[in-house]
C-alpha cells in the first residue's frame, strides 16, 4: 500500500488555516463598517488617486472588469465612491472617493492594522520580518499580482 502524507505535513495546510483566520476576521470587522473586503481594496486603490478610470482600477487589483463594475455600484449605492462621466465621451468614466469615503479609508487601514497586530504580534519582530520576507519571495517568484480579496 502507497504511504500517504498527513495534512499537517503540508506547508499550504498552515498557511491555509492562517490565512483564513487572518481573512475571516478581517472581513468581520470591515463588515462591522458596513463594506467587503473586495470593496476595502477598491476604496485603498482610490485613495492614493485623484480619480481612475474602472479598468485601470481593475488592473491595478487584479479584478475582472466587470466585477470592478459590480464593486463600483455597491460603492456608489453606499455613498463613498462617485462615477463620473467624461465630458467629450460618455462611455469613459472614472471613479473617485466620495468625502465619506475618504473619510473612511483611515479608518478601514486601522482596522487591517489591529488585524495583523492580533494575527502577527505573537511573533517577535525578527520573526515577523522573516515571515513577510518569505511570503513577498514566494509570491514574486510564483509572479503572483492579483490582490487577494477573498
Amino acid at each position: 500500500m502507497n504511504e500517504v502524507s498527513d495534512l499537517t505535513a503540508h506547508t499550504g495546510y498552515w498557511l491555509r488555516m492562517v490565512s483564513n483566520a487572518v481573512s475571516q476576521e478581517f472581513a468581520r470587522k470591515v463588515a462591522a463598517e458596513g463594506v467587503t473586503v473586495a470593496e476595502w481594496t477598491c476604496l485603498r486603490a482610490l485613495y492614493d488617486a485623484e480619480a481612475m478610470t474602472p479598468s485601470a482600477l481593475a488592473d491595478r487589483i487584479g479584478m475582472s472588469r466587470g466585477a470592478i463594475s459590480k464593486l463600483a455600484d455597491r460603492l456608489v449605492d453606499k455613498v463613498l465612491i462617485s462615477r463620473d462621466g467624461h465630458a467629450d465621451d460618455r462611455r469613459m468614466q472614472t471613479l473617485s472617493l466620495t468625502a465619506a469615503g475618504r473619510d473612511k479609508v483611515p479608518a478601514l487601514a486601522a482596522l487591517a492594522d489591529c488585524n495583523d497586530a492580533e494575527y502577527f504580534g505573537v511573533l517577535g519582530d525578527e520573526e515577523r520580518a522573516a515571515l513577510g520576507r518569505l511570503l513577498r519571495t514566494l509570491a514574486d517568484r510564483r509572479g503572483l499580482k492579483t490582490v487577494p480579496v477573498d
